[in-house]
């Protein structure tokens, strides 16, 4: 089978007498920024609908799993098989209402929550991992918190809260408080987004794609490096315009 052989070709790379000298170097700590990088270069061949590069990157990133189960297995500590068996036996329990006798699924979150009750670290936002990016990590504290009862009730009250972190940038002058102040500042923006159903890792990555787009044209104007601020803001607005127009 196509795992079995891609296992097969793993334990060979990491053969300390045989393998490959990068591979056998390799530990979890490296080899995780590789599987952050993979993990999104899946979102983006989704996002650009090529599905012959979802393929090849869905590739990459199964490899990501074997390549550490394998540095486990070396280590004694799991297998591949039980990095599947866990996944398989998740599933079945946190679909009780089609792999056993409920009537209904209490819902994802909710069988979630509950396995979380019984965990060493009972907290609400427990298992948040910082690995990630930290709009989504905002947003999934804000919402688990938000599970509990600490949230607003509407937009508005994130709204405000917008306009008071940005008062207290404004007024700080210490160079370490602006930092805190701004970090304040965007968990406030983060959690707006979460009020109006937007997730802003999405709603940010859009911005960056609209920027890059409209910055491309304007650079590609032969005499753009020699242009005022003024005249370049100008071709911005004109760009900005023309790129809304065309997707109208």
């Amino acid at each position: 089978m196509p795992l079995e052989r891609l296992v097969s070709i793993m334990r060979r790379l990491r053969d300390p007498a045989t393998g490959c000298e990068w591979d056998r170097e390799q530990s979890f700590a490296t080899i995780a920024p590789y599987t952050i990088e993979e993990a999104y270069e899946v979102a983006d061949a989704i996002a650009r609908d090529d599905m012959d590069a979802l393929a090849d990157e869905l590739g990459d990133l199964q490899l990501q799993v074997v390549f550490h189960a394998q540095m486990a297995d070396e280590a004694g500590r799991f297998s591949l098989e039980d990095v599947i068996a866990r996944i398989c036996d998740k599933l079945e329990r946190r679909h009780p209402h089609i792999f056993g006798d409920a009537a209904h699924s209490p819902g994802w979150e909710e069988i979630k929550a509950a396995e979380r009750k019984k965990a060493p670290d009972a907290s609400a936002l427990a298992g948040v991992a910082l690995a990630l990016p930290a709009l989504e990590r905002a947003a999934k504290l804000q919402r688990r918190a938000a599970r509990v009862g600490f949230d607003w009730p509407d937009a508005s009250g994130p709204r405000a809260k917008i306009d008071e972190e940005l008062a207290e940038l404004d007024a700080e002058t210490d160079h370490h408080r602006k930092l805190d102040e701004l970090g304040d500042l965007l968990f406030a923006v983060v959690n707006l987004a979460r009020h109006l159903n937007v997730e802003p890792e999405a709603a940010l990555r859009e911005a960056n794609s609209k920027f890059e787009r409209r910055f491309r044209e304007i650079e590609s104007i032969p005499e753009f490096e020699y242009l005022s601020l003024d005249q370049k803001e100008e071709l911005w607005v004109a760009v900005k315009k023309a790129q809304a127009d065309s997707s109208a």
